[in-house]
């Protein structure tokens, strides 16, 4: 951007000549400065006719604001532009304000940026500068807003689609869980009858085992008398019969005592 140096030599409500004189020469110093690309000793010149010379017009305050533009001092710039937004002079109003939306617009403040690009037309229509940055910016923020609602239609749509794959997946899950939990409990059933089942043929052993045990109680004689009432014999009687086996056992062992293991020789004599 071009920044042109307002020059003003005249109408200067001074009567002092050397005075006059002197502020030209400054101004003249200034100018120089700023069109070499010095904006250094041209925002100290045109300081010192602010501050020392007592100069207040317009133009000297706006060669200042550039010049301090130009050295990126933009809070200097700013405080500079912002005194002459209200100046009667609709050209150097509209510059201002132009300028403050450049500094703006750095800032980030797209839209505060854009305001003041309007004002800067309003001022002054024919300022060519002010309506290019405003058309310019203007269609920057149309195409974020526009790109903003896309983003925001998009997520808007992934928010749809993730809620409507919920409702999809919750009958789902339900049969799931529903399945999952008929399944154990079948399960626990097989297990409570199958314990049941084990239980019964352990207690079915068992009164077997017991029967079986009463049965050979029963079947065998469980002493000596049960067994004389049995074989319906007096105690008396078969201690007899005992006593008479005992005879006979005794005989029987003493004749086979008798008895020779060998035949007799006859050759021989029985000693």
């Amino acid at each position: 951007m071009r920044l042109a140096v307002i020059i003003l030599l005249t109408a200067i409500s001074i009567t002092d000549p050397a005075k006059i004189g002197k502020i030209n020469r400054t101004k003249e110093k200034a100018r120089n400065a700023f069109q070499s690309g010095d904006y250094k000793t041209a925002a100290t010149l045109y300081q010192y006719l602010a501050d020392s010379l007592g100069v207040q017009e317009d133009e000297v305050l706006l060669n200042l604001a550039h010049a301090r533009f130009q050295l990126n001092d933009t809070t200097g710039a700013k405080t500079a532009y912002q005194q002459l937004t209200s100046s009667t002079d609709p050209v150097i109003r509209s510059t201002a304000q132009q300028q403050l939306g450049v500094l703006t617009n750095r800032q980030g403040k797209a839209e505060e940026a854009l305001n003041y690009f309007k004002e800067a037309l309003k001022s002054n229509p024919a300022n060519n500068e002010a309506r290019y940055n405003y058309e310019l910016l203007k269609k920057k923020l149309d195409n974020q807003k526009k790109q903003e609602q896309q983003q925001q239609q998009q997520n808007q749509q992934q928010k749809d689609q993730q809620q409507d794959q919920k409702k999809q997946e919750k009958p789902d899950q339900k049969k799931d869980q529903d399945n999952q939990q008929k399944q154990d409990q079948q399960k626990s059933d097989q297990q409570k009858k199958e314990e049941q089942q084990k239980q019964g043929e352990q207690k079915q052993e068992e009164q077997s085992a017991e029967e079986k045990k009463e049965n050979e109680k029963k079947e065998a004689p469980s002493s000596v008398n049960e067994k004389l009432e049995q074989l319906k014999i007096s105690e008396e009687k078969a201690k007899m019969l005992l006593e008479a086996m005992k005879n006979q056992e005794m005989q029987y062992l003493q004749q086979n005592k008798r008895k020779p293991s060998k035949p007799k020789d006859k050759g021989k004599p029985d000693w």
